[in-house]
């Protein structure tokens, strides 16, 4: 049986953190798609962090594909929703690629 995971259960609303990481899966899922991302603790320990964002019709309306992101991307993360429990989990505000482009839903959410 699969674990549902829901950031709007349990969140910090008010604590938003950027991430620097790489991209280890792109979830383009209903209800929901996920970032699966890896990024170093302050001690230099690989820590995965997961990013849930709204769902493909949504997100595909602001220019965010299926093919936005691939294993391996270096990607600047952006999220609030940050789960009280001390799981690596949040809701995803905004995504800045190496090159600079920022994909986000604006002040949609």
């Amino acid at each position: 049986m699969k674990k549902r995971i829901g950031v709007s259960i349990c969140a910090s609303l008010v604590k938003t953190v950027t991430i620097k990481g790489v991209v280890t899966e792109w979830r383009w899922t209903n209800p929901h798609s996920f970032l699966k991302f890896d990024a170093k603790d302050e001690k230099g320990n690989v820590v995965q962090w997961i990013g849930e964002w709204n769902n493909p019709s949504t997100l595909i309306n602001f220019g965010i594909t299926a093919k936005s992101f691939k294993v391996g991307d270096e990607v600047t993360v952006t999220m609030n929703g940050i789960a009280k429990s001390g799981v690596n989990l949040g809701r995803v505000v905004k995504v800045v690629l190496p090159d600079g482009q920022e994909l986000s839903m604006g002040n949609e959410r």
